[in-house]
């Protein structure tokens, strides 16, 4: 039987103000906290901070793109009068424990268990940081009288970081060293140190506006982290047939654990489900697809520049997806892909996606089709993903090495077969389709770090919403703003997309043609062209005038309510 995190959820809070206090019913530390087991039942509770599997696999930025768009994207939101984020009530659970743990005469399970709970507390603090900024820092549970820190003012970010940086410091050095998929140990912690040391150094680097001092002292805390974790935990990538072996990783029921450092289970014993197959193949969560410009990215086997290739801008489906990086093959539907466990090969049904680029990532064996029935776990903290922040780290840092690379983007690559990084030849030659995208980047390393990003770009695509975190830390709002694209087609017409012999697409204007056994699109209605009959690439949500204010959309808005609530409480730039 799969064994599942314990999410007990303990009555803790109640709302006040901008924070949640203690009822007069909750947990009493005279009653609880004497034992290991009260120490473990307790902290089982923190875990639902974790993202949910919609959370993994839900991204819709500008890789996966679905026939709607959400607020940031539109360039519309406003300040909320509640909510918005800025909840505080995982945060006093976390705050309560670590009170009231050291009650407990066993004190080599109070520094474990005070290691867990630090590592969530820095955890929240980090999700809290990349939304608003500067936000209060609190250390203990606040009483209901205690008007002072009730009112608090925001603290600076970087008082902040320097707090969630100490509190995963002490949980790598009083967590187990040991690989538990489900459980957080001392590999998860120095995972999440190179996840947030990565981004707080690049986005101190790539957004001076905010005048926050020590970058490089970010990107070398996140390098010590990932080579840690890399040189002395025993992780690797994982590895079989190279045009599988990228999307087995994904489509397994149990995560494997030589890979993924975190995920989220999921059994049909226990009846614990999620939607990801439902999701992908359905017209009822947005028709997700890959976008134009990330496909391009993807190289060709053998690891030159798909871009570079003559007429690659009007290629139809079933040329531009040949000879490409195998993860391509992988991750969206291609010519001869079959469903795990079946023969019949399947086109992509425009039905499920809005760009043609329809999803195979996490999707597993027909049986789990039905609505939240799907039982794959979700990867919350991967190996691959400390790879790619250490080469981006010293990439940024401009101490990488073609050593380094051979350590890291190297084993992605290996994965699928595909050649490594040249740090020379990228740096020589920098590939001007990356280079057009990301405006911000300058410098003698620009070459290799556009490789970097471009590697994770494909290896990370539709985990943890990691696009639009690294969007915003390299300051590229822009990219939001292009139109989202799909397929090229040269108007309208019959088209083979397997190249089987087989109509598999009408695109039609004027009455629906009888055609059996083959889609109809209606152009203008069902589909749109750039240029209409004239054909071109899908344009998605070409009527939405997508807006990022780049004085204002790095950060999130303080809810209306909390500042009535907390006079103190300054609101971030440009959002008054």
């Amino acid at each position: 039987m799969k064994k599942i995190i314990s999410f007990i959820v303990l009555a803790l809070g109640l709302a006040s103000c901008n924070l949640d206090l203690l009822p007069q019913d909750a947990i009493s530390p005279e009653t609880f906290f004497n034992t290991e087991n009260d120490l473990l039942l307790y902290t089982n509770s923190f875990y639902n901070a974790l993202p949910t599997a919609e959370d993994v696999y839900n991204e819709d930025v500008d890789n996966v793109v679905k026939n709607s768009l959400r607020d940031e994207l539109q360039g519309t939101r406003v300040v909320p009068t509640s909510g918005g984020g800025w909840s505080w009530g995982n945060l006093r659970n976390i705050n309560y424990f670590l009170a009231n743990s050291g009650k407990c005469p066993d004190k080599k399970a109070v520094a474990k268990y005070n290691g867990l709970a630090r590592f969530f507390r820095a955890y929240f603090y980090f999700g809290m940081v990349k939304r608003f900024g500067d936000v209060p820092w609190y250390s203990r549970p606040i009483d209901v009288m205690d008007q002072e820190m009730l009112t608090k003012a925001r603290d600076p970010r970087t008082v902040v970081m320097d707090s969630v940086m100490a509190d995963i410091n002490y949980a790598i050095a009083n967590l187990e060293a040991s690989r538990q998929v489900n459980n957080i140990t001392k590999w998860t912690a120095l995972a999440l140190k190179s996840r947030m040391a990565l981004y707080e150094g690049t986005f101190r680097k790539y957004h001076p506006e905010y005048s926050l001092p020590n970058a490089d002292k970010f990107l070398d805390e996140c390098i010590a982290a990932s080579d840690d974790l890399m040189k002395n935990s025993g992780y690797t990538i994982y590895k079989a047939t190279p045009s599988t072996a990228y999307l087995k990783l994904f489509s397994s029921d149990n995560a494997i654990p030589d890979e993924v450092i975190l995920a989220r289970d999921f059994s049909d014993e226990l009846q614990v489900y999620h939607n990801l197959n439902y999701y992908t193949m359905t017209a009822s969560y947005g028709k997700p697809g890959l976008e134009k410009k990330l496909v391009n990215s993807y190289l060709m086997a053998d690891g030159s520049r798909f871009t570079d290739v003559k007429g690659y801008d009007t290629m139809q489906f079933a040329d531009e997806v040949q000879n490409r990086d195998p993860r391509l093959a992988q991750t969206i539907r291609t010519p001869g892909y079959t469903r795990i466990g079946e023969s019949v090969p399947l086109v992509p049904e425009f039905g499920a996606t809005v760009t043609g680029y329809q999803l195979i990532k996490f999707v597993s064996a027909p049986k789990w089709d039905t609505f939240s029935k799907d039982i794959t776990d979700m990867p919350i903290f991967r190996y691959a993903e400390v790879l790619m922040n250490f080469a981006e780290a010293k990439a940024e840092r401009g101490t990488l090495t073609q050593d380094d690379l051979d350590r890291s983007t190297k084993l992605t690559r290996d994965r699928v077969g595909m050649p490594n990084i040249n740090l020379a030849a990228a740096n020589a030659s920098p590939d001007p389709y990356q280079a057009q995208q990301y405006a911000q980047l300058k410098g003698s390393n620009a070459g290799v770090i556009l490789e970097i990003r471009r590697e994770r770009r494909v290896e990370l695509v539709m985990e943890n919403f990691f696009r639009w975190d690294d969007i915003i830390r390299w300051k590229e709002g822009q990219l939001l703003t292009k139109v989202f694209k799909g397929m090229y087609f040269p108007g309208v017409g019959s088209f083979d997309l397997d190249k089987n012999g087989k109509v598999d697409l009408v695109i039609y204007e004027g009455n629906k043609p009888n055609v059996s056994g083959a889609q109809l699109l209606k152009l203008g209605s069902e589909i749109l062209l750039e240029n209409g009959n004239k054909g071109g690439n899908i344009v998605v949500n070409g009527h939405i005038n997508k807006k990022f204010n780049e004085a204002r959309d790095y950060l999130y808005p303080i809810p209306t309510q909390e500042r009535l609530l907390n006079p103190k409480l300054t609101q971030n730039p440009n959002w008054e």
